[in-house]
């Protein structure tokens, strides 16, 4: 039988604290108004939280440190909800996850926005047009797997617009010299990508999710002429759910990183997993918290100016993200599949910064280059070296 904690904070007691590895929980505000707030430097403004919303649940459902403080700023009373404990919430009370699951998109969509202004010092577009400007961006690059399926997506928004014509030409010369997929969605439950496709494209419409089965995807943003990888996707993962959440246009690209073979899931289908299966509601939440968590953590690479630090720290993000316990290391070292021009597309290096980025960056001590890719030599060291770097920026 789940049994839930009630906890009662009063004013100006700590409920989290950045950076604090005490995340198996979080709350469910009943009564009270909360503080959150993130160290400086990072640009997320502090914000308020009152009943029905949640504290700590990104971090918990992640199983990372604490992204921010929250503070009880009247007497406060909240449910606190362990980990393992979260299953059979929603078994329960299934609204509770959508909820959380909504409020999840919502904010990534914001830190998108974040992050592509503390990257590139502009803000992305969700226009039509921009679509346009990203088969511009990967035919240029001589991406034409990518190029021809945005440009097809612009004429299929916007069949008379201002670049239809110019669109359509390109479209007819490239798309015999691709292996370009899937240009109209179907009711396939799997879909198989050639690397380098594109699966779908910012700015444009579309209510399908989907889930790795096997393969990588990346998730990447076009601004001003450079591209941004936000994540490379491994297997298992999930993306396209703010699209299917918010009914809103696609925030970013998602390319095929390798040959990928993926789970399509759309409304209906969502629907129905809400109500038959808790446990992919589960993995839903777990895998939106990582990648949410993945972001708050990559707006802090992305306030760090020198080029050779944002490499360093976006390598120990890597690292980070797998969870690695230093102190239980049988190996210092590992090997990565990211190669330098995979780190400094991901910090948002602009293509005429890459080579000296990349040159300094192969002289760390830290890392070699073994067949093209990145061997970290000292794991614990790189680590170290950089917090030093973000807490420089911080203070």
């Amino acid at each position: 039988m789940l049994q839930l904690q009630v906890i009662n904070f009063k004013p100006n007691s700590y409920i989290v604290v950045e950076g604090k590895s005490d995340s198996d929980r979080f709350y469910i505000i009943q009564k009270g108004l909360v503080s959150c707030f993130k160290s400086s430097g990072s640009g997320i403004k502090p914000f308020s939280l009152g009943p029905g919303d949640f504290v700590g649940v990104v971090p918990c459902m992640s199983g990372h440190l604490q992204i921010e403080t929250a503070i009880a700023r009247t007497d406060v009373t909240v449910i606190s909800v362990k980990r393992e404990q979260y299953p059979e919430l929603i078994k329960k009370n299934t609204p509770v996850a959508i909820k959380i699951i909504k409020t999840f998109a919502a904010r990534m969509r914001q830190m998108n926005e974040m992050l592509t202004k503390a990257t590139l010092n502009t803000v992305s577009e969700e226009s039509t047009e921009h679509i346009f400007k990203v088969a511009q961006y990967y035919e240029k690059a001589m991406h034409l797997d990518a190029a021809v399926f945005a440009y097809y997506q612009y004429l299929k928004t916007k069949p008379i617009g201002p670049n239809a014509e110019i669109a359509k030409q390109k479209f007819v010369q490239l798309k015999n010299r691709t292996h370009a997929v899937y240009f109209e969605p179907t009711d396939e439950l799997t879909r198989s990508y050639p690397k380098d496709t594109m699966i779908f494209s910012e700015a444009s419409k579309g209510n399908d999710m989907f889930i790795i089965q096997s393969g990588e995807v990346s998730i990447t943003k076009v601004v001003d002429g450079n591209e941004v990888t936000l994540a490379v996707l491994q297997k298992g993962a999930m993306f396209g759910e703010m699209a299917l959440l918010e009914n809103k246009p696609r925030s970013a690209c998602a390319v095929a990183h390798s040959d990928c073979k993926l789970m399509v899931v759309n409304n209906t289908n969502f629907n129905n997993m809400v109500s038959s299966q808790p446990q992919l509601i589960s993995s839903l939440t777990n895998t939106l918290a990582e990648r949410l968590w993945s972001m708050y953590r990559q707006l802090d690479n992305a306030n760090i100016s020198n080029p050779y630090q944002k490499m360093i720290d976006m390598l120990s993000l890597q690292l980070e993200k797998q969870k690695i316990d230093i102190t239980n290391l049988l190996t210092k070292s590992q090997q990565t599949e990211l190669t330098p021009k995979d780190l400094a597309n991901m910090c948002g290096i602009t293509n005429e910064n890459q080579p000296k980025a990349i040159y300094d960056f192969q002289q760390s001590s830290l890392i070699k280059i073994d067949n093209g890719k990145i061997f970290i030599k000292d794991i614990p060291e790189l680590l170290k070296q950089a917090a030093f770097y973000r807490k420089q920026k911080q203070d």
